[in-house]
């Protein structure tokens, strides 16, 4: 048999100021956080502001890390930063096909405004909801600002968790290269490498003109879950509760077998050691496949990104620029074996006339009882070897502004245009569900173990290897347009305006190709869906410095949305230094968040979508058990327990056209202290209220209430079930609330060097979330609670009740060397296994030291370790994570080394 699908062309494939030093902060010490050399005399534009003023001025809480610092602490990608940034509470970068996004105060992802030198790009391609950070040349960026309350005016009242802004070089003369090499000290994958070049003419300042460009390239090699086997061996995951052998059949090789008339599972060889190393030993004499031999824990990832600037100044008071970054990712994801699934309700039969049937000529052992009765087999295809997709992710921008002065206005006016592509191919190891089928009825395939020659010649004949399965396009067009103006003096300085408006169309499209419904492993069918909203945007903001020492700020914004009406949320806020070493800072605002387009309008298929992330039990088919505790149920008469017990269930994802926005109101009350020369501190309190959540519901909640919600498992007429309804929905409410401590002191000058120490943390006080508008509302604080990941991932959202970065620093000469330690408090684990398992997690510790040289005439080395005392990432009986380890919120990869040198010519 010949695939009718043709192969196609693949495409080719601490952190010393994250400042913990907010920009008040920074106006105690009188550093300006790197808005340029002379800061304290420039007038620039603070994140969180449209009001341009002196950088040691500003009052809102924003952390701001530059780019140098980045590279003094071995960081290779943003998402290095994003995980150390103790207010983000986001998914670790291992095997999420969407890329790197960023969660603030671990309100999702949606609820994170993502910006490029203050505006927005366009979304990733398939959710729309969100930012990938890869595709975001870091070689260009200049710093990052995080604003930390949220719901901006100036931005976007969705900004509900805060900004997250990355500001761009101004100006580049020259050219530098730089290459960079991260080397794990255990054997395996997870290396990475990076190269990048900068080349830029002419000076701003004297030519009146600049031009630069770079790219950045950058890749980190899959991390097989059988190099770090010792993380999720059959002994540690019986550790935890979570014994592997304790399956009892399932999608294996060899396959497990039912009969017509004997529905419990059998094997040929589970008496004999199964087939290592594809599968190992389950109960009753059957065998279940050993995800170490598959799975990554870190998938295969490749960035290239490239940025070019070009700036004219045709005045003191007049400077137009245009830009364009294109930022392109290759994420290569694995999963299991394909298996031999039922097509058009045939079940994969294996009949008598096979030779591979027991005690036939193929040599697979009788079994005793058989009768030449036909066999179901669950099996899964190890010739095959790991199922693997491949992401294609390209995202363009190019970005319009013209910004200068007239009439005594400071204006700005801009136009980005960004197109967002993403597509998915079937790498290796997908086949037509068919042709499986039919080689089981004609004896060409042999499910008990490895392939002949004519069974790996028709294997290869049925599959689809680099056929496009998956094509989704987004845009985001925009224009906008800012004015400020000093209108008069008070006691305090200038009373300033700031009117602007935006106006810009999202769109999205999103089709699942015709192949899905041949390729029934992939268990989704074909699908489109797109959607597109106009907004319109009018904003004002006042400044107001009453006094020498009081300053008010007032904003207000107005969005029109073409399908969600108008809504109008204001911000205020005040900052007071009744002496130089004490500031007080606080300010308060609502948010509105309107579906993403993809929750509005995106696929909503009439079946299943795909499967649930962890085991569990049907209530219905194999009920008894303890609930949400995998593998305790019985199978009912006629069910095989490999079918309906400790197995992963068909859930339907997508849309929801009945949405509707959620709101929010936030507020924070801080102070700044310098209570001795070169220190300082500041504590920020922040609350943010949420109602009409729009999230899914998380798995476990169903399961240990199935009665509650017995209207989510949609059943066929025979009772079986079809899916398990996990859609977008509008849930209840979320309380989040905490206090950010920063910290900071530099120690006298010695004869050994200069030395500083900097403490950046969050102690959540809140954290708890409601499911449905008049429950109870469960806290999430170092716990598994009832928040979900939902549209990224299966992950549960992890919120430490204490996280922070801590950081050492030494500079003496052409030497500068960081010590940093990235801490998250304990956490207690899920717990869905029988009591004696039950435990904490214990709290995470990382310590990473790099060191700086400049000594060499145009040369920059950099070198460091991390994770230096080579600690394990914590383990977890979570029953979302295979491979039985907190994957979402640690690095597998253990001790490392990291090396990188630049020339500047």
């Amino acid at each position: 048999m010949k695939s009718q699908y043709p192969v196609k062309h693949r495409s080719a494939q601490p952190r010393l100021l994250l400042s913990a030093i907010s920009l008040a902060v920074l106006a105690l010490t009188n550093q300006a956080s790197a808005q340029s050399d002379d800061a304290n005399m420039t007038r620039v534009e603070v994140t969180g502001s449209s009001i341009k003023r002196v950088a040691n001025e500003a009052s809102l809480p924003v952390t701001s890390i530059k780019a140098e610092d980045m590279v003094k602490q071995g960081m290779t990608t943003l998402a290095d930063f994003m995980m150390a940034l103790p207010q983000s509470a986001s998914l670790a970068p291992s095997n999420a096909g969407s890329g790197t996004n960023i969660n603030l105060r671990g309100l999702g992802v949606n609820r994170t405004l993502v910006l490029l030198n203050g505006r927005r790009l366009a979304n990733e391609a398939i959710a729309d909801g969100y930012a990938n950070l890869d595709v975001i040349p870091m070689s260009a960026i200049a710093r990052v600002e995080v604003l930390r309350d949220g719901a901006s005016s100036i931005y976007g009242s969705d900004a509900i968790g805060g900004v997250v802004n990355f500001i761009t070089k101004t100006q580049f003369d020259g050219l530098q290269l730089t290459a960079q090499a991260v080397q794990p000290e255990k054997k395996g994958g997870g290396d990475e490498q990076r190269v990048t070049a900068t080349w830029g003419k002419g000076n701003l300042q004297t030519d009146g003109w600049n031009v630069y460009a770079t790219v950045d390239a950058h890749q980190r090699t899959a991390l097989a879950a059988s190099d770090r086997a010792y993380l999720s061996s059959v002994d540690k995951l019986t550790q935890l509760g979570r014994a592997p052998t304790l399956g009892t059949g399932g999608n294996a090789t060899p396959a497990n077998f039912t009969t017509p008339t004997n529905k419990t599972a059998q094997n040929p060889y589970g008496t004999r050691g199964c087939l290592a190393p594809y599968s190992i030993a389950g109960q009753k004499g059957t065998c279940v496949i050993d995800n170490n031999e598959y799975g990554n824990a870190l998938y295969a990832n490749q960035q290239v990104t490239f940025y070019a600037r070009g700036t004219l100044k045709l005045s003191e008071d007049h400077t137009v620029s245009i830009d364009y970054s294109r930022g392109e990712e290759f994420i290569k994801a694995t999963r299991n074996p394909t298996n031999a699934l039922a097509v058009k309700g045939v079940a994969p039969i294996l009949p008598s006339t096979s030779k591979w049937y027991p005690g036939g000529s193929g040599g697979v052992p009788a079994v005793a009882g058989l009768n030449n009765a036909p066999l179901t087999v669950t099996w899964a295809v190890a010739d095959l070897g790991a199922a693997t997709t491949k992401d294609v992710q390209l995202n363009q921008r190019v970005a319009v502004t013209d910004e200068g002065i007239i009439g005594g206005w400071d204006y700005k006016a801009g136009l980005v245009i960004g197109i967002s592509n993403r597509d998915n191919y079937y790498d290796s190891g997908y086949v037509i569900g068919q042709g499986l089928i039919d080689g089981l009825k004609n004896g060409k395939l042999n499910p008990f173990g490895l392939q002949d020659a004519d069974g790996k010649a028709y294997l290869a004949s049925i599959g689809v290897d680099g056929a496009k399965n998956r094509t989704s396009k987004s845009t985001f067009t925009g224009v906008d347009f800012t004015a400020s103006k000093a209108l008069m003096e008070l006691s305090g300085g200038s009373l300033a305006l700031a009117v602007g408006a935006d106006l810009h169309r999202d769109t999205t499209e999103d089709t699942k190709l015709a192949i899905v419904s041949d390729v029934t492993y992939a268990n989704t069918s074909p699908s489109h869906g797109e959607g597109q909203r106009n907004v319109a945007a009018l904003f004002a903001e006042i400044n107001a410095p009453v006094t020498k020492t009081l300053e008010l700020n007032g904003a207000v914004r107005a969005d029109h949305f073409n399908d969600f009406g108008t809504t109008v949320n204001p911000k205020i806020s005040f900052r007071w230094e009744p002496a130089k070493q004490l500031m007080f800072r606080g300010s308060a605002n609502t948010g509105f968040r309107a579906p993403t387009l993809f929750d509005a309008y995106g696929y909503r298929l009439p079946g299943a979508t795909g499967l649930t992330a962890a085991k569990w039990d049907d209530p219905l088919l194999c009920p008894g058990g303890t609930p949400g505790v995998a593998g305790t149920g019985t199978p009912v008469a006629g069910q095989v327990a490999a079918n309906v017990c400790n197995v992963q269930l068909p859930k339907q994802t997508g849309s929801n056209a009945g949405l509707k926005p959620e709101k929010s109101k936030g507020y924070t009350l801080g102070v700044v202290m310098e209570p001795f020369k070169d220190a300082t501190l500041s504590l920020d309190y922040w609350n943010i209220r949420m109602t009409d959540m729009l999230a899914n519901l998380p798995e476990q909640v169903y399961f240990l209430d199935p009665v509650k919600y017995a209207a989510y498992f949609v059943r066929n007429a025979d009772g079986t079930l079809n899916y398990l309804n996990n859609t977008t929905m509008n849930l209840g409410g979320q309380k989040a609330a905490g206090i950010d401590v920063s910290a900071s002191y530099v120690f006298p000058k010695t004869a050994y060097g200069t030395f500083r120490v900097n403490l950046d943390g969050t102690y959540l006080t809140q954290f708890d979330n409601q499911l449905f508008d008049g429950s109870p509302f469960v806290s999430n604080i170092g716990q598994f609670g009832v928040a979900s990941n939902g549209t990224t991932s299966s992950f549960p959202i992890i919120t430490y009740r204490w996280k922070h970065t801590l950081r050492l620093n030494w500079a003496s000469g052409n030497w500068n060397s960081t010590l940093t330690q990235n801490y998250n408090s304990k956490y207690t684990d899920q717990n869905l296994v029988a009591k004696q398992y039950w435990r904490d997690i214990n709290s995470y510790k990382l310590w990473n030291v790099t060191t700086t040289y400049n000594g060499f005439k145009n040369v920059q080395i950099t070198a460091g370790i991390t994770n230096l005392f080579n600690a394990e990432p914590p383990a977890t009986n979570h029953s979302g994570y295979t491979f039985g380890y907190l994957s979402s919120a640690a690095s597998p990869i253990g001790r490392s080394y990291n090396v990188r040198a630049t020339y500047t010519f």
